[in-house]
């Protein structure tokens, strides 16, 4: 049998079935006010119900009451096994001790900068900036919201994201005042051209 295919989204879950058994709706309320939508994709909320499936299926996770009160729809409520426990903790240690290859949109809209112009690159990457301070404003609050009534353990996912997004505000500024002073410029037509270097300055 193959091993149990790993997602953040099913760490989440099979994590949270380690406090009690939850129903897949109360697992999606915690999930955003617990503010772990910041690091867990739960947009479409079909997928927690997808997720504990495969985890049922997988033997991770099972059944341990179906309810059904009065005019209400019929409620499942799952626990997690042993053998959900014990992957759990595989899983953390394998996440945590190996980087991951994770295919982000911004490195690859950097790849392909020769396809806009040094001015429209300027224009956006400066509105990254913007962005991005809005963001570390945002990590913030969180952050002393958390550390006021919790320990820095559970503030930790937020510390790091908020050291990568300051990590990236300073190499993308560092990148605007590149592009403003001509130390980055870039052939007007492909990589492979052999028309005259175009800048900023030239836009």
């Amino acid at each position: 049998m193959p091993a149990p295919r790993r997602s953040v989204l099913a760490l989440a879950v099979l994590s949270m079935l380690t406090e009690e058994p939850m129903h897949a709706y109360r697992m999606h309320q915690l999930i955003k006010e617990r503010r772990k939508d910041d690091v867990v994709n739960v947009s479409q909320r079909n997928s927690v119900y997808q997720t504990i499936q495969r985890l049922v299926r997988d033997g991770l996770a099972e059944i341990a009451a179906t309810e059904r009160a009065e005019n209400r729809p019929e409620r499942t409520t799952y626990r997690i096994t042993d053998h959900g426990r014990t992957t759990l903790e595989e899983w953390l240690r394998a996440m945590l001790a190996t980087p991951a290859q994770e295919y982000n949109e911004f490195p690859a809209a950097l790849s392909f900068l020769p396809t806009l112009t040094p001015a429209a690159t300027l224009t956006a990457l400066a509105e990254r900036c913007t962005r991005l301070d809005d963001r570390l404003a945002a990590l913030d609050a969180e952050i002393a919201e958390v550390t006021s009534f919790l320990p820095r353990l559970f503030a930790i996912e937020s510390e790091f994201q908020r050291q990568v997004v300051t990590a990236e505000l300073s190499y993308v500024r560092s990148l605007i005042d590149d592009l403003r002073t001509d130390r980055i410029t870039w052939p007007q037509v492909t990589p492979n051209s052999r028309a005259p270097s175009k800048s900023v300055n030239d836009s």
